[in-house]
């Protein structure tokens, strides 16, 4: 996966239009886009739209649902598991046990819907408080349902008082990209792929297209997106480009003809073991989104 697409979940309109973009990934949203007021109708809205949604996209379908302390969860589960989504990414995670507890749950849920067990993945947003930035080791086995961790600065921001979370130029200031840096470290140690957050100012592109560029430089391989028109860029950004495929192909075939070597050379330039692990990404990345 590369785009991730949040969509209010009590919006029939914004539903059926994500339906019309490129995203590998569509979320329903129950949480933070969704009233108080609005939280039964949006369960009701998801479900009935992910029953008929899987006839008129590839995208795979996800629900953010509220977070386990929210009061609202086994609502928000008992509302949409029902219409089989392929995964619950779940707010405001303080760690491996918060995800382990939600397997616990979707388990259930699979067993009464006849799905098979394990079906259903998670995705935890891993910094929205400060325990959960403190707990991002902890994500490594938490569960096999894991399918990556991602992170966020708003909810960051007001759990801990900061004014903001950016600098002037739009940079992140140092404690949320501390944040930010953990959860790449996260995701490394757990074995999944690390998803950038979102960027809030749709409108300029210009800078959008720098923070995915930044992004997908330091080791994320997807990006959240709050508008269908971050779609493409996103798409674009986080797919390896041709010149990126050709030069990792040429390192891995080095090191097969090579046979068991440490080091090969191409071109005048020596080529280690970490270079042919990231090479062996790269491929795994371009062969995934060949199929989406």
């Amino acid at each position: 996966m590369r785009s991730l697409l949040f969509v209010p979940g009590d919006s029939e309109r914004k539903l059926e239009k994500a339906l019309h973009t490129s995203c590998d990934v569509l979320i329903a949203d129950l949480e933070d886009s969704v009233g108080l007021d609005k939280k039964e109708e949006a369960r009701r809205v998801t479900a009935v739209f992910l029953e008929h949604a899987r006839a008129h996209t590839k995208a795979r379908l996800f629900v953010r649902v509220n977070d386990l302390t929210s009061g609202l969860i086994n609502d928000d589960l008992a509302g949409v598991m029902k219409a089989k989504p392929d995964g619950i990414m779940l707010p405001k995670a303080e760690g491996g046990g918060d995800v382990a507890r939600l397997a616990t749950a979707l388990r259930v849920h699979e067993a009464e819907i006849g799905v098979a067990d394990g079906q259903t993945r998670i995705l935890p947003i891993i910094t929205e408080t400060a325990l959960g930035v403190l707990s991002a080791a902890s994500y490594r086995n938490s569960s096999p349902r894991l399918c990556g961790l991602t992170w966020g600065a708003e909810d960051l921001s007001a759990h801990i008082g900061a004014l903001t979370a950016r600098h002037e130029d739009g940079s992140y200031t140092p404690l949320f990209q501390l944040a930010r840096s953990i959860t790449l470290l996260a995701a490394a140690a757990a074995g999944v792929p690390a998803i950038d957050t979102v960027f809030p100012n749709f409108s300029d592109t210009e800078a959008f297209e720098r923070e995915c560029r930044t992004a997908a430089r330091d080791g994320f391989v997807a990006k959240m997106a709050i508008h269908p028109a971050q779609i493409e860029p996103i798409n674009d950004i986080f797919t390896p480009s041709a010149r990126e495929v050709e030069e990792a192909r040429a390192v891995v075939e080095a090191f097969s003809a090579a046979g068991n070597a440490g080091v090969v050379n191409i071109g005048g330039r020596m080529f280690d073991r970490p270079h042919l692990a990231l090479a062996k990404r790269v491929l795994e990345r371009a062969a995934q989104v060949s199929t989406v």
